[in-house]
This record gives structure tokens, sequence and C-alpha cells, in this order.
């Protein structure tokens, strides 16, 4: 390294860091719920509460090792976010959300799918919609009629399917 050389100046990432805290409490939430769990492990010591825990010590170890990460800097640089496909998104969830008891799981989730598709480049809603709604159908088809799981009916599956 030359005299001439500017060095980088290496400074603590706080996105990072509260990305750790986050990390941190939801390892606290599973160990505290694990904790409340009957432990019943019987001979292989294996129980309910084993795998909440197991994961939630990775989670901790991830948020010891980003906080680490984060006071050395040794995250690269994050390019600016592109806001617009993260709210189209958000939005077919809210869509979602707000359509599936009122228009049934297909029509709700055709939507999201469209607006996910849009998200992702997809600018024709008129096509993605349909295909989404027919995409949706088919998996309310396969969980309702064939696996028998309950997912909520709207008039596209009360209209092809009677009794649904």
């Amino acid at each position: 390294m030359s005299v001439n050389e500017p060095q980088k100046q290496r400074r603590r990432d706080t996105a990072a860091l509260v990305i750790a805290a986050g990390l941190a409490v939801v390892a606290g939430v599973m160990l505290w719920d694990s904790a409340r769990l009957a432990d019943l492990g019987g001979y292989s010591g294996v129980g309910p509460a084993s795998v909440p825990r197991v994961v939630a010590y990775g989670l901790l170890g991830l948020s010891v090792w980003t906080v680490f990460a984060a006071l050395k800097g040794d995250f690269p640089e994050r390019p600016e976010q592109n806001v617009p496909p993260v709210l189209w998104i958000i939005a077919g969830l809210a869509a979602q959300l707000l359509l599936l008891h009122v228009a049934g799981f297909s029509i709700a989730t055709g939507i999201l799918f469209a607006f996910t598709a849009r998200a992702f480049g997809k600018r024709n809603l008129a096509m993605t919609i349909p295909l989404g709604i027919v995409f949706a159908f088919a998996v309310w088809a396969v969980f309702s009629q064939l696996l028998m799981l309950h997912l909520p009916a709207g008039p596209l599956e009360h209209l092809i399917f009677r009794g649904a």
C-alpha cells in the first residue's frame, strides 16, 4: 500500500445491527415458546420443543455473527432499493387479505399473482390476473377437493363445485 493511496474508513453497518436485533428477538420468542411446551422426549430425548430450540440457537448464532460483521464493516455496499416493485407486492398481499373471504381463494390469490408478476416486470395485468386465477383455482381444487383441506371458497369455486 502506497502512502498516497487513501485508506477506506470502515464503519459500523446500522442496518445489519437492526437485522441482528431482529434475529435475536425471533430467537428469544422461539426459546420462550419452546420452554412452555411439554418436553415429552421419551426414550429418545427428542420432543416437540427440540426443533424450535435448535432453530432458535441457530438464529442466535446468526445474530451474533451478524453483529460482529456489522461492527467490522464487512458487508458489501448495498444498491439503492427499487421501491415500486416492493409496493406492488405489498398491494397484492393486502388485496389478497381483503378479498380472501369475499371473493374466495382463487380470485384473491390470482390478484396477488398478477401484482407480484407486475413487480417482476410483467406489465400486462389483463393477461396475468386471469392466468393467476386459473393457477390459484388449480391449487384450490387440489387442496380442497383432493386433499380435503379447507380453503376459502368464493363465487368461482361455488360455480364449478356446487358443494364447495
